[in-house]
């Protein structure tokens, strides 16, 4: 997609990462996307000493989502403490392609890549309509 400014989603994300809660991993994650009508949303993992109730950068990211008025995720980027771009976890993939824009581009460690290429034939909002409209 034109006009994406990958250095200010991954310069987001960074800042963000920097606010993560890790104290049990000590493994922080930013994420952040560009929203389709131009807002950056961004979220950090929250760890819990329960640690199967943690939650994921990419859960807060699409909490802001909602929070902030909605839409569709155009373009996504995460990175660890290191800055590494990171991928999402298969959970997050899923959640993540509930609220994304036809097309949605997600940063990678081996570069851009269209987001159908990293959850290839994914079940999602369309798969349900179809169930229910018989």
């Amino acid at each position: 997609m034109a006009g994406i400014d990958w250095d200010a989603l991954r310069a987001a994300a960074h800042d963000i990462m920097r606010r993560a809660y890790v104290p049990y991993s000590n493994y922080p994650v930013g994420a952040a996307a560009l929203v389709d009508d131009g807002r950056i949303v961004t979220g950090a993992n929250v760890e819990n000493a329960s640690y199967g109730v943690g939650l994921c950068a990419e859960c807060g990211l699409v909490s802001q989502l909602a929070a902030t008025g909605g839409g569709r995720l155009v373009a996504f980027t995460c990175c660890n403490g290191a800055r590494e771009v990171i991928m999402p976890c298969g959970r997050c993939r899923q959640l993540l392609n509930e609220f994304k824009a036809p097309g949605m581009e997600i940063e990678t460690p081996h570069g851009i890549q269209p987001f159908e290429r990293v959850l290839p034939q994914a079940f999602g909002p369309a798969d349900l309509d179809h169930y229910t409209d018989r």
